[in-house]
């Protein structure tokens, strides 16, 4: 039973340096040529987004739909692309259960 809880607060500390060491890393995505823009944390947190104000009209409303979507698309993308990088480089270690 000790084991069990011992191997629980392993994950639960390995989990949190997981979150630190992702959350200082940057992400971002964009879409239409720039016209949105996403900035994330690799912990999949968005930190700010970008709106070209050609988009914000009631005609436009579906290709800025479409554009934030693309754009977080694009950010998740680049997570990742950052994660296996962390792993392939042993800086990432997965959780082993």
């Amino acid at each position: 039973m000790f084991s069990k809880l011992k191997q629980i607060q392993e994950m639960r500390k390995k989990a949190r340096e997981l979150k630190d060491l992702l959350s200082n890393e940057k992400v971002y995505g964009s879409a239409l040529g720039g016209k949105v823009q996403i900035e994330m944390t690799a912990n999949q947190e968005i930190e700010k987004v970008i709106v070209d104000p050609s988009l914000l009209s009631v005609d436009q409303k579906e290709k800025l739909e479409e554009g934030i979507k693309d754009a977080f698309k694009n950010a998740l993308k680049e997570i990742q692309h950052i994660m296996a990088k962390k792993v392939q480089s042993g800086e990432l270690k997965m959780p082993e259960f």
